[in-house]
């Protein structure tokens, strides 16, 4: 994590994910990426691999927020190896956490 002051939080940190590296499934290259008519874009399947691997309270809420727009389903849980399709099981059948 890099923070901008001595006394930054947690919360004002810019935080670098090393693909190849985690501790469930190694992340994802970022490559392919998506464009936008502004900007490239990570796949979207990637972020939610790179969210499961993390698992941090953040990281879930995300995945919740992800599961009550619809965006991953239980059809997700085959796209993934390791314990990550546990995880996104845990979400999906308790996602008020």
């Amino acid at each position: 994590m890099f923070v901008e002051t001595p006394d930054g939080s947690a919360r004002d940190v810019v935080r670098v994910v090393l693909a190849g590296q985690n501790d469930v499934e190694a992340n994802l290259d970022i490559e392919p990426t998506a464009r936008t008519s502004e900007f490239d874009t990570i796949e979207f399947e990637t972020l939610v691999r790179m969210k499961l691997n993390s698992f941090r309270d953040k990281d879930r809420d995300h995945l919740r927020d992800m599961i009550s727009l619809d965006m991953a389903d239980a059809s997700w849980l085959n796209k993934f190896t390791a314990e990550l399709p546990a995880r996104l099981k845990e979400l999906l059948d308790d996602p008020d956490g």
